[in-house]
């Protein structure tokens, strides 16, 4: 096994500051907080803090975060961390701990009160605190939409509860608020503002120092060490069919982190070792996609960056047998497809009659069926052609024709409550 070291370019950290009275929120020096519960809205939270800044030089930054968001001057009250949670079960073991977290951000935020409260993505966290403050007389504002069309379309009344505006990732859910008269703006997907519309795949290899003309497969089995203990191992072994079936394969395999890559490492290190073997890098995802003719992962975000991209996939997943009883018992899914470009498509009219994107789900998970997939994919080029030319379409309408970068959007909808809209409810 080759081990590639590309280099990527905690508890609390804040400061009990924002309890100052001289602190408090006014016209030009808005005290803005910010919850983010993982490490994507971690990202869409630095985003965020650089486009409000160019608006409001002088506003303070609070809340929760992580090092991203940190590093464009935030000031997180607690460790992110600590929301990073996944599935019921794993909800259900911390949620004492999680209770007493929640009670003590009310607490200071109550107190501090910001002039807009915004909570990135964590619905099960944000939205109770979010409904809270609304209660208490503060703007709210929920950035990532929960997914309403997969989830009871009908949570979009209670999400307009919590939030005076949501702010919406996907064309198609402002029309699903607007039923219920929510206030929901398509602000487009940041990550459509970090692809291009054409890939660039020869740069990727050469980045990554892969041969250009030799097939390429990059697997990601998921981005959490809980996903890794669900999944790891049955992901790892199928790439290992394919590069049987598949001569001169070579497999990239990029690490969300250094706790993933530490355990891939382990469960890679029976695999031969040689020219031919999995290549584990350093995070780098984004470039081990491009550089791919084909991606086998994980259900979740990654498989929209795989579309944007513009790679053919095949993608599966399992939760815990305990989530997923608990989700058939009581019937919470209300969609037969799960992997994003499958719903988009489906969403704009542009599915035709076949998925896009082949999905092996939970019990059809298996080595055997991921393999079979992921194979027909590699010896279909005219397929792939098709894949790609659907995918083209979705990323412009992720874009939405829209002016400027996802964050400035969020942005300016953020500053329109700040500066009055709505300021008579």
């Amino acid at each position: 096994m080759r081990v590639a070291h590309i280099s990527k370019s905690g508890k609390r950290t804040g400061s009990d500051s924002a309890q100052d009275p001289d602190a408090r929120p006014h016209a030009t020096t808005p005290l803005i907080a910010l919850i983010a519960g993982e490490d994507s809205g971690d990202q869409l939270g630095a985003d965020l803090i650089v486009a409000l800044r160019q608006r409001y030089p002088q506003a303070r930054f609070v809340g929760i975060g992580g090092a991203r968001m940190q590093a464009q001057g935030f000031e997180s009250w607690y460790d992110m961390h600590e929301l990073s949670l996944f599935g019921f079960s794993e909800v259900i073991r911390h949620l004492p701990r999680l209770l007493r977290l929640r009670q003590a951000l009310l607490a200071r935020l109550l107190d501090a009160r910001p002039a807009v409260v915004v909570g990135i993505d964590a619905p099960d966290f944000n939205l109770a605190v979010e409904r809270r403050l609304k209660l208490a007389g503060m703007r709210t504002v929920h950035y990532v939409s929960p997914s309403v069309w997969a989830w009871r379309e009908q949570r979009a009344e209670k999400i307009g509860r919590s939030a005076d505006r949501v702010l919406c990732l996907f064309p198609m859910e402002p029309a699903i608020y607007a039923k219920y008269g929510i206030d929901a703006r398509f602000v487009g997907h940041p990550l459509a503002d970090r692809f291009a519309l054409v890939s660039d795949r020869a740069g990727a290899r050469a980045m990554l120092q892969l041969p250009p003309d030799v097939p390429v497969l990059a697997l990601l089995p998921g981005s959490r060490l809980s996903e890794l203990a669900r999944m790891g191992q049955l992901f790892i072994e199928a790439a290992t069919r394919v590069a049987a079936a598949l001569p001169g394969l070579r497999i990239v395999i990029p690490a969300a982190n250094p706790q993933v890559h530490a355990r891939l490492k382990i469960l890679l290190a029976n695999r031969p070792s040689g020219e031919a073997a999995p290549l584990l890098l350093d995070g780098h995802a984004h470039e081990a996609m491009l550089a791919a003719d084909v991606v086998l992962l994980a259900s979740g975000t990654a498989t929209l960056e795989a579309m944007l991209a513009k790679r053919p996939m095949v993608v599966g997943y399992r939760v815990s047998p305990l989530s997923y009883r608990i989700a058939r018992v009581l019937r919470m899914l209300k969609t037969d497809i799960y992997a994003l470009p499958n719903i988009l498509a489906r969403a704009s009219g542009r599915a035709g009659g076949e998925l896009l994107v082949p999905e092996l789900m939970q019990d059809d998970c298996t080595a055997e069926n991921l393999t079979a997939a992921t194979l027909a994919l590699f010896r279909d080029s005219e397929r792939r052609g098709r894949i790609v030319a659907a995918f083209e379409q979705l990323h412009q309408d992720l874009r939405g024709g829209l002016e400027g970068h996802a964050g400035d959007r969020a942005a300016a909808a953020i500053a329109q409550l700040l500066e009055g809209e709505h300021a008579d409810r």
